[in-house]
């Protein structure tokens, strides 16, 4: 029953973001035609013998050449149809490019954010458990300085130590070029691919959960439920794990959804300098070629994976604690 209920509620909470979504793809659209330029210069830049009769034909057969709320309309229309409308850059429709791409970019998502909880919480952990002693001011410098690093100069030195230098892993992509690697070969090859832009975006997020797991612990050892444990003789690792963790996992949780459409953000970053085929390189490669229909696509989709997430993180939130009602 309770899980209906929810299921419910996560509906309303769907349908009541249709409006959010529509107001985002109408303000991407504004604000990208704010831009100079389109697809058709590039096109012509690169062909380098363009001319203006060759240049008005791309235009007009890419519906580049229509009045601003026509062609508003006109991408409104592809979207009530399910079509994120065809590239001029690619001459292919957006789906099949953010299809393809999608996969790279959630695999590298949810392992940078998977691993930053998991490094986060338990270094969290570590510091409230020893608060004002040296292991909590060391672990509390090194979180500050994974927060003031950049991604890009992290995962720019991560190449060069292990890399370049160590010849551990290699260098970028997502899989070694005419391998022909099937099966378990084929997975510790993308493996190992995977684990240096997951450790370079990740780098900042563990700064972030493991300082607020911290702060969110040492709030709730103080609780009065917290004192009832202790008494009742449980073990001071069972009332940290069932009664204090659990509690001071929700806000890390929130915070975690909140900074989902922040990794999407970062991940055009990394995947740039990894050379990662995933949606932020596709994001960058879009607009280099001014190819606006597929970036909106992409925000599209980035509107609606974060939306997704914070509905997820309410589930979660119940299930932590069941006192918490999904409305």
């Amino acid at each position: 029953m309770r899980l209906k209920l929810a299921f419910r509620a996560l509906g309303r909470t769907l349908w009541q973001a249709l409006p959010t979504v529509l107001g985002v793809v109408v303000l991407n659209f504004l604000l990208l035609q704010l831009v100079p330029g389109d697809a058709a210069d590039v096109i012509a830049a690169e062909s380098g013998s363009a001319t203006a009769e060759s240049m008005a034909q791309l235009r007009s057969h890419f519906g580049l050449d229509m009045p601003l709320l026509q062609q508003l309309a006109s991408y409104l229309n592809h979207l009530a149809h399910f079509s994120l409308g065809t590239s001029p850059r690619y001459n292919m429709p957006v789906t099949d490019l953010i299809a393809g791409r999608l996969g790279n970019t959630l695999l590298l998502m949810l392992t940078a954010l998977g691993f930053a909880l998991a490094v986060g919480v338990t270094l969290g952990c570590t510091m409230a458990s020893r608060v004002g002693r040296w292991p909590d001011r060391l672990l509390s410098v090194l979180a500050l300085l994974l927060y003031s690093t950049p991604s890009f100069w992290l995962g720019l030195m991560s190449i060069v130590l292990f890399s370049v230098h160590l010849g551990w892993l290699p260098t970028g992509g997502s899989g070694t070029i005419g391998s022909g690697a099937t099966g378990w070969a084929a997975a510790v090859d993308a493996l190992r691919h995977l684990v240096l832009p997951a450790l370079a975006m990740s780098g900042f997020y563990i700064a972030i959960f493991s300082r607020l797991t911290r702060a969110s612990m040492l709030e709730v050892s103080r609780q009065d439920f917290v004192r009832t444990a202790h008494a009742k003789g449980l073990a001071p690792l069972a009332v940290t794990l069932r009664h204090v963790l659990r509690n001071a996992l929700i806000p890390v949780t929130t915070v975690a959804g909140m900074h989902f459409g922040t990794l999407l953000g970062g991940a055009v970053v990394v995947e740039t300098v990894f050379n990662w085929p995933g949606l932020g390189r596709l994001a960058f490669e879009s607009v280099m070629a001014r190819d606006y229909t597929v970036l909106l696509g992409i925000l599209l989709l980035s509107s609606l994976l974060v939306i997704l997430a914070n509905m997820l993180v309410d589930l979660l939130h119940a299930w932590l604690d069941p006192r918490i009602q999904v409305r």
